[in-house]
């Protein structure tokens, strides 16, 4: 199966991917890789970083790319494992800063999901619904945003939203649908 877990900052998008996963190993004794796209700096990241290392079990494998997210899910994922991606809105900002084509980017993603053999748990901020952002980048930075969470969205099995840690699923395809 493949889920895209959308919410706001702490809403509780990360604690129901990671006991979904949690559950999902002991039912099959498969192995969890973790895909952080977070750039380990000091200060508050630092602190975030942190608090997501001490809430996930200690056996489940750690990969981080900034920017090389397709290559790592193409790399990593099996049919026995399930992969939890934490976060899609980190990897946009990611691209987006880079010198590379965010368009390229995201088609390369939204093109592989139904080829990966394993499961896997895309984890995305909402932020469209909020004010518009003044800045340039800001207002681009949620338009792809909005638009990568749509793409994906129709592309996976399950789109769940997450809103004061209560869980809404919004699409949940049955076995034999897709």
């Amino acid at each position: 199966m493949k889920q895209l877990i959308i919410g706001g900052a702490r809403s509780g998008k990360s604690r129901l991917a990671q006991q979904y996963a949690v559950n999902w190993q002991a039912r099959t004794l498969g192995e969890v890789i973790v895909i952080a796209t977070a750039e380990v700096t000091e200060g508050e990241m630092a602190k975030r970083i942190a608090h997501h290392k001490i809430n996930r079990p200690q056996n489940w494998e750690l990969v981080e790319t900034r920017l090389d997210l397709t290559a790592a899910l193409s790399k990593f994922s099996q049919a026995d494992n399930l992969i939890l991606v934490d976060c899609l809105s980190l990897w946009l900002s990611n691209i987006l800063l880079s010198e590379r084509s965010w368009a390229q980017a995201k088609q390369g993603l939204v093109d592989i999901v139904g080829q990966l053999a394993g499961e896997v748990i895309f984890i995305s901020n909402e932020v469209g619904q909020g004010v518009v952002p003044l800045g340039q980048l800001s207002r681009e930075f949620v338009d792809e945003s909005g638009w990568l969470n749509q793409s994906l969205a129709s592309e996976v099995d399950q789109v769940t939203t997450v809103i004061a840690g209560l869980p809404l699923v919004l699409k949940q395809l049955a076995e034999g649908d897709r």
